[in-house]
């Protein structure tokens, strides 16, 4: 394994970054945090150190720098502005192709609540990413972008997250992309709850594997 601390220049700022590539790295799956997070999720590290038994490289990078993120944390300022955070997501994956031995690996974006919609607005219209996977997201507020996402989505949402589970709906509707929608059995939004994070890694694994790299779901 590989792991590389990288910044990443987008929008005239540095943004942090952590690219891990296993050896013979079939793919590379971009994390996109939620709501007053990092890179240093620990729930989106442990998603990650599934992938990478499963062969895949993944780059977890902060949206805000540190000045932002304070800003962010005492008046929410940056959270909600998804076109700012889908820029800057956008951005990175341009990026991302500059590094020789990851031109070539397909793309799949994994995002977290507001991350989420960051995803999906950055892949809409484009077929720079090949799949999405969204963990308690808020597709929703993609808004019009969700009709002309191209990239199979799965939407994963916990049982006992009700409004969430709403949303997630009312958003799937408007996709026009292959998409599904897991519940996984007694997580909460933030998959505390023992063992179900283990969940959200099997159902990103398969269908990673599956439209990433062609293995049967």
């Amino acid at each position: 394994m590989q792991t590389l601390q990288v910044e990443i220049p987008v929008d005239y700022v540095n943004l942090g970054g952590t690219l891990e590539i296993p050896e013979g790295a079939r793919a590379i799956v971009v994390f996109v945090h939620g709501s007053g997070s990092s890179r240093l999720s620990p729930r989106n590290r442990q998603v990650a150190a599934g992938l990478h038994r499963a062969g895949f490289a993944t780059l977890l990078f902060d949206l805000l720098t540190p000045n932002e993120q304070r800003h962010d944390n005492v008046d929410a300022t940056y959270r909600f502005n998804i076109a700012l955070l889908a820029r800057r997501l956008a951005a990175t994956l341009v990026w991302l192709r500059t590094w020789a031995h990851l031109e070539t690996l397909p793309v799949g974006l994994f995002g977290a609540s507001t991350g989420a919609a960051a995803a999906l607005v950055a892949a809409a219209g484009t077929d720079a990413v090949s799949a999405i996977v969204s963990r308690g997201g808020r597709p929703d507020l993609a808004g019009t972008s969700l009709a002309t996402v191209p990239a199979p989505t799965l939407l994963i949402v916990g049982e006992l997250d009700e409004q969430v589970i709403r949303l997630n709906r009312k958003a799937a509707a408007q996709l026009t992309c292959e998409h599904r929608i897991e519940i996984v059995p007694g997580a909460t939004h933030l998959f505390e709850e023992p063992g179900v994070l283990e969940d959200v890694t099997r159902l990103a694994v398969r269908w990673f594997g599956h439209w990433l790299d062609g293995e049967p779901s």
